[in-house]
């Protein structure tokens, strides 16, 4: 049967999004081991065995995949924020090789008590990869316009991700034909379904068919980021 999650994992990621310290979270780490990362690491192996078909220089270790559930608190405290150690969601992203330490183009998700999240794009790209990007997509507007209009994407993925400028980016006319698309910031698709759906032994196609549609936009906006290879 393939991976899946069950009640339980729903159950401890509403108790920490409750209770985020770490006097509720230490005596249940056996819960998250068992019923969260356990899982995760092997549907993410799932994952990879699909990505291997179409997107072949994505595919990674699993614990390289599956995002820490620890946070960076060291500016909590400066900031007037509460500390909160642990994330309430356990997520996976899959870079490209080469990009893993920067913000290239990639597939994700994301499971909490009250969704799961499939995405695919380029979130936080580099001033240079933005830079590129946005001169590549300015040659190949109609391309992009393409990827992101076909309607099985569409329908499996329909929230479009942009976080638009209010003014041209510098060196970049108001006038370009792909000046709507050069406003963005990221570029990217996404889909959010109830929590559950994590529970049931389908959630490997959910997550594995969006990210076979989405693989075309993310060969194109890794294309003038992408490192070469000999």
């Amino acid at each position: 049967m393939p991976a899946h999650f069950t009640p339980e994992a729903l159950k401890f990621l509403r108790g920490i999004s409750r209770h985020n310290d770490r006097e509720w979270f230490e005596p249940r780490k056996p819960i998250y081991e068992r019923e969260l990362k356990a899982p995760m690491l092997a549907l993410i192996a799932e994952i990879n065995d699909s990505l291997a078909t179409f997107a072949p220089g994505h595919v990674r270790p699993p614990h390289k995949i599956m995002m820490r559930i620890y946070r960076d608190t060291r500016f909590d405290e400066s900031r007037n924020q509460p500390i909160r150690p642990y994330k309430s969601q356990i997520a996976a992203w899959w870079a490209l090789a080469g990009l893993e330490k920067t913000s290239g183009g990639g597939f994700y998700f994301h499971l909490s008590a009250k969704e799961l999240v499939i995405a695919a794009g380029i979130y936080m790209p580099t001033p240079q990869q933005l830079l590129a990007i946005r001169r590549h997509i300015e040659l190949h507007h109609a391309e992009l316009r393409a990827l992101l209009a076909n309607r099985k994407l569409r329908a499996a993925m329909p929230d479009l991700e942009c976080r638009a400028l209010t003014r041209p980016p510098r060196g970049f006319s108001p006038t370009s034909p792909a000046i709507d698309l050069l406003l963005c910031r990221q570029w990217g698709v996404s889909v959010t379904l109830p929590a559950e759906h994590a529970t049931s032994p389908a959630l490997l196609k959910e997550i594995a068919t969006r990210f076979a549609l989405a693989a075309p936009l993310i060969q194109f906006l890794n294309a003038p980021i992408a490192p070469a290879h000999s």
